[in-house]
């Protein structure tokens, strides 16, 4: 099985030791983004526009691996607070038709640079 790195700098750097995804055959697995924004590595303010990066940051390293937001199959999406929920999905349906992936939404008690939201991805490339 060949497994490759993806980067790009559409999306924000690691900032960790950690690559933006990696690929292994035909199956992508994306590291969580938070909502920096990849010019500045500046949290952006507030819960919707932090949702907003996370999902165009998930999308610009899809597209770095060949692949789209479609491809997605399962998605990890961590809340440190649960109330946001329902934005979550709203947010979510911009970037996804159905078939939805698999998901999962787990409450946290905090994140990364303290972010509200995080979000990773697993992509299944055709």
């Amino acid at each position: 099985m060949t497994r490759s790195i993806i980067s790009t700098p559409a999306a924000p750097a690691a900032i960790g030791t950690y690559s933006q995804a990696v690929r292994a055959g035909d199956t992508v697995y994306v590291s969580g983004q938070i909502g920096l924004d990849p010019a500045s590595m500046q949290m952006v303010d507030g819960f919707e526009a932090q949702t907003v990066r996370v999902f165009d940051n998930l999308k610009a390293v899809a597209e770095a691996a060949g692949g789209s937001l479609a491809d997605a199959v399962k998605l990890n999406i961590y809340l440190v607070d649960l109330g946001n929920f329902a934005k979550v999905n709203e947010i979510m349906a911009r970037y996804f038709t159905e078939p939805y992936p698999a998901r999962a939404a787990l409450g946290v008690k905090e994140l990364p640079r303290g972010a509200l939201v995080e979000a990773d991805a697993v992509l299944v490339l055709g």
